[in-house]
């Protein structure tokens, strides 16, 4: 099936896709006969390769059987900027020549990942001919192998050395190996060596990853190993297993992951298809249950899509452009509409017409799964046409480029979110160094259909959060009503009594609509309201039935990781310890 266009009108409730349920099969190592299965065995208990495949157990030299081609295009801007002697990372650049290979003086996490990972390779790739990109990957490479000749004896020894970039930098050696393999004869040998170090290295720590991803990362590295390098066959089979086990760890039963975030879930996918292209480069296809997972992976990234298909703003994500995500989904394969219930990773979505609604209604991620885990439940995001009218903030996984490290737990808070917090608190405690803390851990979410005048209809959906319940004794409870024709959404926040006893006194309320940055915005006169235009000549009304609405900075963080200046509506007073409700509306006008 053509991906749902953003006009197209989702059915009723009763036709949501709830996702395919797991099954034992989707996760099971390929089939392997009785033979096989011994050397995955044997492998895994550390028996050398060469012992399990070569007569005598002579050892193969080390090189390349094949050469992959990469089907995921780099970024050309990155890459030039490669050429031009920086790192270019969401905006900021670094001196290539003022990087510490080995760790010693720390950089920003978003610097690392690309330093270590090798990712770079793909951008120099997108943006030079192997002649001119290949001098510049081996200077690099020189002073990275410099810095790092030996792996440690264990990982977390630097950034070099955890999990998820050691993973990530063997499979970008093989798959981009002419842009490192093509000069002097020294460097081809050593690098050929350090890759099979690498590889036997993984195969001793890959267990021990920093999380989910960074051991899915792992193991990827270690089968494109056993597919490219010789005498690979027992490290393959090996490989397989661990990795299909990986991923069932790293998943929920509706294929989306368990850190909840848009960012690992295409870097899920991506390091799944790199994968393919070296099982095709060795004329191989891919195992049928690691295709399946691919299946899964990618329609409930489709549900975090606006209708100009980038992405919302979602647990440490920013708005992830359009072209980066087709060209992602395009390299996939998988021709597939976007689920709109999607319960276990905790995003519903309503299309109607050209207005496209995301609501999250789950809890945070749990600590183990996530590093950017944010306190968002029951924020929303909607556009129109393409247009972002009411956003999330995003990017606190972005700090580091232009976006400062120090504004990563803020962008992390309830109150960067279009939501309601209370005293200026997070519904789930944000912690120092990416953990998340104790708040939300309970949400009910109901979604119908609601029958409209004149034969119309509307969906509602209703979700509420236990996060202030310990410290206010309050339960935040939320319904979204959006109309069948995209042109009104109706709102409206009730804060319940958690137990059958109110608490006395009253508690500060602000529920914050962050707007996109193409939005403008005037308040009305009467203070209860405010006129938002947008781009494509509509104009919509926001008024509040809650008290007065006033205009604060806010900030948002666009497709490449850049902070953006916006503005958001506010609506802020104090409410009893006993509850209370508050309706507001956004209706096109024209």
């Amino acid at each position: 099936m053509a991906p749902a266009s953003a006009n197209e009108t989702e059915g009723p409730a009763e036709q949501v896709e709830t996702g395919r349920e797991l099954a034992l099969a989707d996760f099971s190592p390929p089939s392997v006969n009785v033979g096989e299965r011994l050397i995955r065995m044997a492998y895994r208990m550390g028996i050398p390769s060469s012992m399990l495949t070569s007569p005598m157990g002579k050892k193969s030299k080390t090189r390349l059987l094949a050469t992959v081609n990469n089907t995921l295009p780099g970024n050309r801007v990155a890459g030039t900027a490669i050429r031009a002697g920086h790192f270019l990372v969401h905006g900021a650049k670094t001196p290539i020549a003022q990087v510490d290979y080995a760790g010693a003086a720390r950089v920003t996490p978003p610097l690392e990942k690309v330093v270590h990972s090798f990712s770079w390779l793909t951008d120099l790739e997108a943006c030079a001919a192997r002649e001119q990109g290949a001098p510049i990957a081996e200077r690099i490479l020189t002073s990275w192998l410099q810095a790092n000749p030996t792996p440690p004896s264990k990982p977390g020894k630097g950034p070099a050395w955890s999990v998820g970039n050691t993973g990530m930098r063997l499979m970008n050696w093989l798959v981009h190996a002419p842009l490192i393999l093509s000069g002097e004869k020294a460097l081809r040998s050593r690098t050929l060596g350090h890759i099979g170090e690498t590889a036997r290295w993984l195969d001793r720590h890959v267990t021990r990853g920093e999380d989910r991803l960074a051991e899915v990362a792992g193991w990827c590295g270690i089968v494109a190993a056993g597919l490219l390098l010789p005498d690979g066959r027992p490290r393959r089979l090996y490989g397989e297993a661990g990795l299909m086990k990986a991923l069932g760890e790293l998943m929920g039963d509706d294929g989306g992951v368990l850190s909840r975030s848009p960012l690992a879930q295409m870097e899920a996918i991506a390091l799944l298809v790199r994968l393919r292209n070296c099982y095709h480069a060795t004329r191989r296809d891919a195992p049928e249950s690691m295709e399946r997972v691919v299946h899964m992976l990618v329609p409930p990234l489709l549900a975090l899509t606006h209708g100009d298909g980038s992405l919302g703003s979602w647990q440490g994500g920013w708005a992830i452009d359009a072209e980066d995500v087709g060209a992602l989904v395009k390299a996939s394969g998988v021709r597939t509409r976007p689920l709109r219930d999607v319960r276990q990773w905790g995003y519903q979505r309503a299309v109607a017409n050209k207005t496209i609604l995301q609501f999250d209604t789950s809890p945070p991620p749990m600590p183990q799964h996530a590093r950017y885990g944010c306190a968002s439940t029951l924020a929303f995001e909607l556009s129109h046409a393409g247009h972002r009218l009411i956003v999330n903030c995003g990017g606190a996984a972005s700090g580091g480029g232009l976006v400062p490290v120090r504004l990563e737990q803020g962008l992390r808070a309830t109150a960067a979110h279009s939501t309601l917090t209370l005293d200026d608190a997070n519904s789930t405690a944000i912690l120092i160094n990416g953990a998340i803390g104790s708040g939300v851990n309970q949400v009910d979410v109901d979604r119908k259909t609601l029958p409209q005048e004149n034969g119309a209809a509307a969906t509602r959906l209703e979700a509420s959060h236990n996060g202030y319940a310990a410290r206010y004794g309050l339960t935040h409870r939320r319904i979204l009503i959006l109309r069948d024709d995209g042109t009104e959404l109706r709102g409206e926040d009730m804060l319940l009594p958690s137990t059958r006893k109110g608490k006395r006194g009253k508690v500060g309320f602000a529920i914050r609509f962050h707007l996109g940055t193409d939005v403008d915005v005037a308040l009305t006169a009467d203070g209860q309201g405010a006129g938002l235009a947008l781009p494509d000549g509509s104009y919509w009304q926001f008024r509040s039935g809650a008290g007065e609405v006033t205009l604060e900075d806010s900030l948002w963080v666009d497709g490449q990781g850049r902070p953006q200046a916006t503005q958001q509506l506010v609506i802020q007073g104090l409410v009893s310890r006993g509850g209370g409700n508050f309706g507001w509306l956004l209706k096109k006008m024209s």
